[in-house]
C-alpha cells in the first residue's frame, strides 16, 4: 500500500510541477510525469534534511515535493536547452 502512496503523489506531485513550469522540453507520459514526481520528493526530502526542515525518518509530502520536481524540471530545462543547441560538430548552433 506504501508503493501505491508514493506513486499516487509522485503523479500528483508531477502533474502539478508540469503546469508550474510549462516548456517544450518537459517530460511527457504518465510514467514520466510519476519519475519526475518521485525524483521530486526524493530532491526535497534529501535538501529538507540536509537543511534540518526533516528529520531522518521523515519525508516530503505533497508539496515538498511539487517544491522538488520544479526544481528538477528547471534542471531538466537547463539539460535539455544546452543540448539542442549543440550542431553536428560539436560547436554552438547560432539561431
Amino acid at each position: 500500500m506504501h508503493i501505491l502512496y508514493i506513486i499516487l503523489i509522485g503523479f500528483v506531485a508531477g502533474l502539478i510541477a508540469r503546469f508550474l513550469a510549462p516548456g517544450p522540453y518537459n517530460p511527457s507520459g504518465f510514467i514520466m510525469t510519476v519519475v519526475l514526481g518521485i525524483i521530486g520528493a526524493f530532491v526535497a526530502t534529501w535538501l529538507g534534511q540536509t537543511i534540518g526542515w526533516y528529520r531522518l525518518d521523515q519525508g516530503a509530502g505533497l508539496i515538498g515535493a511539487t517544491i522538488g520536481a520544479v526544481i528538477v524540471l528547471f534542471i531538466w530545462h537547463v539539460i535539455k536547452r544546452n543540448t539542442d543547441s549543440v550542431g553536428p560538430e560539436g560547436g554552438r548552433r547560432w539561431l
